[in-house]
């Protein structure tokens, strides 16, 4: 692939991933094989020998996830791919990667759930777990691509913002934009921002605090660094029995997240500001909001809408400012209505509309959306 200048492809959304992982960085890639993500680990099982980097299929999810942290700690940029039943698999150990600051990448490609489901049907069920899938108190960030271009996108800001904060990223796609086909451009590498970790100056020994975000040593670079998800001191020296020392630790680990909810949130929005209806989506669902929105304002119907390219941190500040305006949202989603219990927290004086659809695959269509808007807008 040539990057020094602009070059346009068509690709689906999983082969955009593996190119974004290679320019972002990523020289580790271990999972274990499962729909619909199969084609990234395929794809990196081949890009990544061609670049120095290293391929491991594992055993199991387990083990994948174990050895991507144990990369990160090597010094080497990491990720791994899944679904639903994986992903459910890694949620002790992505607890063990909040808890060490190990920064990686997790792409979750949803499919229908919980079980087995439907293994090659689309569906976006992992909302609340790409949030709230491990124990204890934490800030996650979990971003979601509607189209090929925000697949290689957004993987590239997953990295990036996993290495600025220290922390494990969720790219939570879904069936749909990982197996579709579209045009994708691919701009020169010059333009393209790549964010490395903050590495330690010689003799330090604070690798866990003091600030937000510590420098992180790699194995083996001298500074004898002890990893531990034990509740910790900020040397990384175990403190289990001392709540002022869990309490201080914990706060920071939400304050590197929280603090900083405007750098992480990406949205995007239109008409908010005059709308009587808006309309929150995200992924491959917000697709049909487009054409919905076109129509119903050919109708006379003022819509809005929010798309959330960030779904953790929520986009609290966007859905306030539409629900300023509009009366009624309604919330499309392949799920029985995660996004929408949230929109719902945030907007309080509006009313919720839920479109929700489960199970086949069968994606919301723009003349579902259509429905909902005309009988809100009455």
């Amino acid at each position: 692939m040539r990057t020094n200048n602009p070059k346009t492809y068509f690709w689906s959304g999983n082969e955009a991933c593996v190119e974004a992982a290679i320019i972002a960085g990523c020289r580790f890639f271990a999972g274990y094989p499962i729909s619909p993500a199969n084609e990234i680990p395929e794809g990196l099982s081949e890009r990544l020998p061609k670049v120095d980097g290293i391929f491991m299929q594992m055993e199991d999810e387990l083990a994948s996830i174990g050895a991507v942290m144990g990369a990160s700690w090597a010094g080497k940029k990491a990720m791994t791919a899944t679904s639903g039943p994986g992903f459910s698999l890694m949620q002790e150990t992505i607890g063990w990667g909040f808890m060490t600051e190990t920064p990686c990448v997790i792409v979750d490609v949803q499919r229908v759930g919980p079980g087995t489901g439907q293994a090659t049907k689309c569906a976006q069920g992992d909302v609340m777990q790409a949030r709230w899938g491990t124990h204890g108190d934490y800030a996650a960030i979990a971003l979601s691509p509607n189209s090929v271009q925000e697949m290689f996108e957004l993987t590239v800001r997953a990295f990036n913002l996993a290495e600025k904060y220290r922390t494990p990223v969720i790219l939570l796609a879904d069936e749909t934009i990982a197996h579709v086909r579209e045009q994708i451009t691919v701009p020169s590498l010059e333009s393209i921002e790549i964010v490395n970790r903050k590495k330690p100056e010689a003799g330090e020994t604070v690798f866990f605090g003091l600030e937000e975000v510590a420098a992180m040593p790699a194995v083996g670079e001298g500074f004898n660094v002890a990893v531990t998800a034990s509740t910790h001191d900020e040397h990384g020296v175990r403190f289990t029995q001392d709540a002022a020392v869990h309490r201080r630790m914990l706060e920071r680990l939400n304050a590197k997240i929280n603090n900083h909810a405007d750098d992480i949130v990406e949205v995007e929005s239109y008409n908010v500001d005059d709308c009587k209806v808006g309309i929150v989506s995200f992924g491959c669902t917000s697709r049909a909001v487009y054409e919905a929105v076109e129509r119903a304002e050919a109708l006379g119907i003022k819509t809005g809408y929010v798309r959330l390219k960030t779904v953790w941190p929520f986009p609290d500040k966007a859905v306030e400012r539409l629900a300023k305006a509009a009366e009624k949202i309604i919330v499309p989603e392949m799920n029985l209505g995660q996004v929408a219990g949230e929109v719902q927290r945030v907007a309080c004086k509006a009313e919720i509309i839920r479109l929700n659809k489960i199970g086949g695959g069968e994606l919301i269509t723009p003349e579902e959306v259509l429905d909902k808007i005309v009988e809100g807008g009455k």
